[in-house]
């Protein structure tokens, strides 16, 4: 598990309908009924390599929601192709991508190293392991959750957040609408890849276009701007 694998896919051609996020790469596709977004997933599911790519379709009355890997760092050269395909297969269906409605929302839970509490935090969700520090709905519903160390030198001993992960060129769109419904930032240093918010009670919320905005299409081997468009 590394960056390279997450780096490539946001390089890599023939991937316009892809989003990268915390959960790993995702595209939504438009449908006109559940019937049509079922056919649309059948279709998918029959791409060679979606199962071993942690394939998870959620199907509704308005879209098919495809991911892959679950998680940005498993992300693998593999992936690309199984992406192209999936992405071929939508348009010989006629159906159109819609990076705006894929997001992936996590929560946050803080706490200092000896009191990171994994384990708890699974079985109460009934959550699967994907990686050490975190728990996935073994449904693909519900959001996933991550355990974040806090500074033992700090007086708060524990802590809760929320992460929206979302397409680079709809981040600051989805801030907008978060200040326009009474939100205030508190943090951006890392603008335009990401935003701390807070609601009136002083709750947070972290608004990231990464790591999708991590490096724009086309940026050499090297490259770690960040996308703005």
């Amino acid at each position: 598990m590394s960056e390279q694998g997450w780096r490539e896919f946001l390089r890599a051609e023939g991937l316009e309908d892809w989003v990268v996020l915390h959960g790993g790469a995702a595209t939504a596709y438009a449908a006109g009924s559940l019937t049509e977004a079922a056919a649309l997933a059948a279709a998918v599911a029959a791409v060679p390599g979606l199962e071993e790519a942690r394939g998870l379709l959620t199907v509704s009355s308005a879209r098919l929601t495809v991911r892959l890997a679950r998680g940005v760092e498993r992300i693998e050269p593999h992936h690309i192709e199984v992406a192209r395909a999936v992405s071929a297969v939508a348009r010989a269906h006629g159906a159109a991508a819609d990076r705006g409605a894929v997001q992936e929302v996590q929560v946050a839970v803080a706490a200092r190293p000896d009191d990171l509490d994994v384990g708890f935090w699974r079985a109460v969700l009934g959550y699967d392991t994907l990686a050490d520090d975190n728990g996935i709905d073994p449904l693909g519903h519900g959001s996933t959750f991550w355990m974040q160390d806090l500074d033992p030198a700090r007086p708060l001993r524990h802590a809760m957040h929320i992460d929206v992960s979302v397409a680079r060129e709809h981040a600051e769109r989805r801030l907008a609408a978060a200040l326009a419904a009474g939100g205030r930032v508190v943090e951006d240093s890392e603008a335009p890849a990401a935003w701390i918010l807070a609601d009136r009670a002083g709750n947070k919320v972290c608004i990231a276009a990464w790591p999708d905005g991590a490096v724009q299409p086309g940026a050499g081997a090297g490259g770690d701007e960040t996308a703005t468009t």
